[in-house]
C-alpha cells in the first residue's frame, strides 16, 4: 500500500470511529437525560433491548411510539402527533395549493403507482402519459410497497423546483426519465351546483376550510348566479375544519358587521375576531347545511351566520369541537398539534364543546339517493314567499 492510500485509509478509519463515538455520545446523553427524568421508561426499554426475542424499532419509530405514548397519558383527544409526510399533505390542502407536476396517482392490480397528469399541466407538457407506471422519483425508488402518500409527497416541493422522475410505459414497459419543473397546482376546497330538484337553488359545498376558501365561494356564488341561481344553500356537512383565520373570513363574507368570534389562550386575555368590512355576499339569500361531522372552524361559520340571524341552519346537531390546536413542525418534517385556546360565539347561549350547534330546522336522513336537507332548503325558500 502506498503512502498516499494508508494516509486515506486511516482518515477514513478515524472519521468512522468518530462518527460511532458521537453516535454513542449522543445516545448516552438522549438515555442519560431521561435516565434521570423518566427512569421506569429507561428500566422499561433496557428489559426490552436485553430480553426481547425481536429487536427494538430503530430511530424514529421509538420515538414516535414515545410521543404517542406520552399524548395517550396527556389525555386530549385533540392534541396529536402527525408523521413528516402527513404532515406536509395537510399543509398543502390548508394552504389550498401546492407546488407539483399535477398528477393524480392511482394503482394497478400489481400495486405500483400510475400517472393520470392533468390537461396543460407540467406533468402533461413533460411528456407523462396516462397511466406511465411511475418507479422513481429524485432517485429514490417507489415501489408496490410505497405508500400513496409516500409518493405525493416525493412529487411535491416548492415551485420552482425541479424534481427527476422516471417511469415506464405500458405495454412494453419502457423506462423513460423526465425532469419536471413544479407550478403551483390549486386544490379547491370548494365545490358547487345547482339542484336538480329546483335549479332556483345553488348549491356550495365546501369540504375544508383553507386559506382559498373564501375566494373560491366567492367564485361560487358568481358562477351559480350566472346559471340562474336565486338562493343558497352553504353546505358544511362532513366538513371537519380547517384554519380559524380562514373561518373568520368565510363568515365575514355574509356579515355587514358585529362580532364573529371570540378566544382566549392560557394567561392571555380574551380576543375578538369582528367583521371588517360589509361582505360581498351580504345580499344573497342563504341556508346553511350542517350534520353530526361539521366540526371546528366549519361550526365556527355556521353558528356566527346563525347568531346574526343571517341564515337558518339546517340539518342535525355539529360535532361540537369548540378548541384551537397550534401546529408545531419537528425537526424531522412531523407535527405536534397541541390543543392552546378555547373560542366561542358572541350571542349564542349554547356551549358548543358540550352540545354542538343546534339546528333551526332538524331533518333526519332520508333514504337512498334522497337528500332531504337539500329538500327542507327547497322547501324554506319556496314557502316563505
Amino acid at each position: 500500500m502506498n503512502r498516499k492510500h494508508f494516509t486515506l485509509s486511516i482518515l477514513l478509519l478515524l472519521t468512522a470511529l468518530s462518527l460511532t463515538f458521537l453516535a454513542g455520545f449522543f445516545t448516552h446523553a438522549l438515555w442519560g437525560s431521561l435516565d434521570t427524568d423518566f427512569p421506569i421508561l429507561v428500566e422499561a426499554r433496557d428489559i426490552l433491548e436485553n430480553n426481547a426475542l425481536d429487536d427494538l424499532p430503530q430511530a424514529p419509530a421509538l420515538e414516535y411510539g414515545m410521543i404517542r405514548g406520552m399524548l395517550e397519558a396527556f389525555g386530549d383527544p385533540h392534541t396529536r402527533f402527525v408523521e413528516p409526510v402527513q404532515t406536509e399533505l395537510d399543509n398543502n390542502n390548508l394552504a389550498g395549493s401546492y407546488g407539483g407536476i399535477g398528477a393524480t396517482l392511482s394503482r394497478d392490480p400489481e400495486g405500483f403507482i400510475l400517472l393520470y397528469p392533468f390537461p396543460d399541466g407540467p406533468a402533461a407538457e413533460a411528456g407523462i402519459s396516462n397511466g406511465d407506471r411511475l418507479i422513481l422519483v429524485d432517485g429514490v425508488d417507489i415501489t408496490p410497497e410505497t405508500s400513496t402518500d409516500e409518493a405525493v409527497a416525493a412529487l411535491r416541493g416548492p415551485e420552482g423546483d425541479p424534481v427527476s422522475l422516471t417511469i415506464t410505459r405500458p405495454p412494453e414497459h419502457r423506462e423513460y426519465s423526465f425532469e419536471i419543473v413544479r407550478e403551483n397546482i390549486p386544490l379547491p376546497s370548494v365545490t358547487w351546483h345547482t339542484a336538480p330538484a329546483d335549479p332556483r337553488l345553488g348549491i356550495v359545498k365546501v369540504n375544508l376550510i383553507a386559506a382559498s376558501t373564501a375566494e373560491e365561494i366567492e367564485n361560487a356564488v358568481a358562477d351559480l348566479k350566472s346559471q340562474g341561481a336565486a338562493y343558497f344553500a352553504l353546505d358544511l356537512r362532513g366538513n371537519g375544519g380547517g384554519l380559524v383565520d380562514a373561518g373568520v373570513n368565510i363568515a365575514s363574507l355574509f356579515l355587514e358587521d358585529g362580532d364573529i368570534l371570540r378566544e382566549q389562550y392560557r394567561d392571555k386575555p380574551v380576543h375578538t375576531y369582528e367583521v371588517e368590512k360589509s361582505g360581498s355576499l351580504v345580499d344573497i339569500p342563504l341556508v346553511v347545511l350542517v350534520d353530526a361531522n361539521t366540526a371546528s372552524a366549519a361550526e365556527i361559520v355556521a353558528g356566527a351566520l346563525q347568531a346574526h340571524g343571517r341564515a337558518p341552519i339546517i340539518g342535525a346537531h355539529t360535532f361540537g369541537k369548540d378548541s384551537i390546536q397550534l401546529a408545531f413542525e419537528l425537526q424531522d418534517g412531523s407535527s405536534l398539534h397541541v390543543t392552546a385556546a378555547r373560542w366561542w360565539i358572541p350571542g349564542l347561549d349554547t356551549d358548543i364543546g358540550e352540545n354542538g350547534l343546534t339546528p333551526d330546522i332538524e331533518v333526519a336522513p332520508g333514504e337512498e339517493n334522497q337528500d332531504i336537507a337539500i329538500e327542507a332548503a327547497i322547501h324554506y325558500f319556496t314557502q316563505r314567499k
